[in-house]
């Protein structure tokens, strides 16, 4: 066995290792790829919430980015280097462009000197060479291609400097009160700083944006007509169930670093890990995180038990009462144990006075887990009820006289 593990690595490394005078079929990539392709353990952690899991590295920490809970964290708050996974903002800011119709992914950018002079992980763009932002994505995304990723923030920003600054512009508005970005790639630099936390805070938004999926689920490719190939660097992407993303990072300052995104059922999570001291080191402790989450947690979809349609009286209102409505399913991140213990309490007035508006909140349902509230579902009025006018009061009145 190995004898076997060695092998393969070998022929990775033959794959994707590259110089310019070997062969034109490879591009750059990150120092430790060699272990890419090495299988995982299969085995899953059952530990109970509560449990000190077995991470070897600086930091790590696990969210659920629909709600932003963390669900495990180990010194999350130190300001580390990030590494490549700083290209997660990169990709956002990226992502926002195409959506609001900057430019699109069939869109062509032309190589400037300054993204060819890229080092490390690369894809050997030429100055002036071509290629259309869906291929720079790829080879963002899956090769962590620094030239790419240049290429591509210069498209956005006009210069990678701008770039920075919106990057940084980005992160204090999404709270990541830890981080200070020095350049688009990750690349060491003094002052180019993030935290685990903070890492996880811009996964979580990068996740709103589907199209990530389109690259980051990819566990080979290919570039310039089948003549590049691109290899993930984020083995979990092959060996992980439900593996959506995201990021690897390795620098010999930052040591080995990953934002880790996968999906199972309903429930979607991220696992960072940074300053791991080893390649394999740091997706063992991603993939003991997210074992640990899907474990332990599940996304529960509370349907309300209020019947709809149910009146409630108006007083001094055109109408004599109004039609309500629950406003809908309560999706809930629970711990398993939980799930069982789910119960509601419905609030409501007795009455409400007109005028009443469509949409009016009227009362509530308190969702309880055990004695614990841990949610709330709007009771809303179905239509508007006006104030009743004099004349209409007047007519009321005289057609009850002559009705007695």
């Amino acid at each position: 066995m190995k004898i076997y593990r060695i092998l393969l690595c070998l022929i990775l490394c033959t794959v994707i290792v590259f110089s310019p005078v070997c062969s034109a079929k490879t591009v750059s990539s990150e120092c430790d790829i060699s272990d890419v392709a090495v299988p995982m353990s299969s085995d899953s952690v059952e530990a109970p919430v509560g449990t000190v899991l077995d991470i070897k590295a600086r930091s790590a920490i696990l969210l659920e980015p629909d709600t932003l809970t963390v669900l495990y964290e180990a010194n999350a708050d130190e300001p580390l280097p990030p590494a490549s996974i700083t290209k997660i903002m990169s990709l956002i800011l990226i992502m926002e462009a195409i959506d609001r119709g900057d430019f699109t992914t069939e869109d062509v950018v032309n190589a400037s000197e300054h993204a060819a002079s890229m080092g490390g992980s690369q894809i050997w763009l030429k100055v002036g060479e071509g290629m259309t932002v869906d291929d720079l994505l790829k080879a963002t995304v899956i090769a962590s291609a620094n030239d790419a990723t240049v290429a591509l923030a210069e498209k956005v920003a006009g210069s990678e400097e701008g770039f920075v600054a919106l990057m940084n512009e980005k992160a204090k508005a999404l709270g990541m009160t830890g981080t200070t970005f020095k350049n688009a790639t990750g690349l060491d630099a003094e002052g180019h700083i993030s935290t685990a936390h903070d890492v996880a805070l811009m996964s979580a938004e990068l996740l709103k944006h589907p199209l990530i999926k389109k690259y980051s689920t990819v566990w080979m490719d290919t570039l310039r007509g089948g003549e590049s190939e691109l290899v993930n660097t984020n083995k979990l992407v092959r060996f992980y169930e439900g593996t959506t993303g995201l990021k690897t990072g390795t620098t010999s300052t930052a040591g080995y670093c990953l934002a880790a995104s996968a999906k199972r059922s309903d429930m979607e999570l991220v696992a960072v890990i940074m300053g791991g001291e080893t390649s394999p080191a740091r997706f063992e402790g991603a993939k003991k995180l997210l074992d640990y989450g899907f474990a332990n947690y599940s996304v529960t979809k509370i349907e309300p038990e209020f019947k709809n349609g149910t009146q409630i009286e108006v007083k001094g209102g055109e109408n004599g009462s109004v039609a309500l409505t629950a406003n809908g399913a309560l999706s809930m991140l629970l711990k398993k144990s939980e799930s069982a213990e789910i119960t509601q309490k419905t609030e409501l007035p007795k009455s409400v006075s007109a005028p009443v508006k469509r949409g009016q909140k009227i009362g509530k349902i308190n969702v309880f887990s055990g004695d614990e509230l841990i949610g709330q579902i709007d009771i809303t009025a179905d239509k508007s009820v006006k104030k009743m006018s004099f004349l209409i009061a007047f007519i009321r009145i005289v057609r009850g006289l002559f009705t007695l």
